[in-house]
């Protein structure tokens, strides 16, 4: 399609019950390398580009994780947060509203869905990960 994008990252986002304590088994014991710490959420990089996000807290700013399948989400980063959420629109993909500047975690992103209902965030940071 002539308006299709290539993501710039990928980052497989994962709830935890103990910040900490995956810190310690992800950075000490793996001997993966903290992106970006955002408090609430680690980035930890795998790959280049390719990242794994451990939170303690949902993206809507609530306390705890989202229940069920929402749990787990699968995060494209791009460039232009608006093209994508114009384009997913126009092919009728659900999404949860326009794109949205989150400034706890200093991103800009939305969510939709894909065709088994799982979460996909299509998402910008204001300053990229390494």
């Amino acid at each position: 399609m002539p308006d299709a994008f290539t993501p710039t990252g990928f980052v497989a986002f994962r709830p935890v019950e103990d910040l900490a304590a995956a810190r310690d088994f992800y950075v000490r014991d793996l001997g993966l390398h903290v992106a970006r710490d955002q408090g609430a959420c680690l980035i930890l990089r795998v790959a280049e580009r390719a990242y794994l996000g451990l939170c303690q807290r949902g993206y809507d700013g609530h306390d705890g994780v989202p229940p069920g399948e929402d749990r787990a989400i699968t995060t494209l980063l791009v460039e232009d947060v608006g093209a994508v959420h114009d384009r997913l629109r126009r092919l009728g993909v659900e999404v949860d509203g326009p794109p949205r500047h989150h400034p706890d975690f200093a991103i800009t992103h939305f969510f939709a869905r894909d065709p088994d209902g799982h979460r996909v965030e299509i998402q910008r940071f204001d300053v990229p990960l390494p």
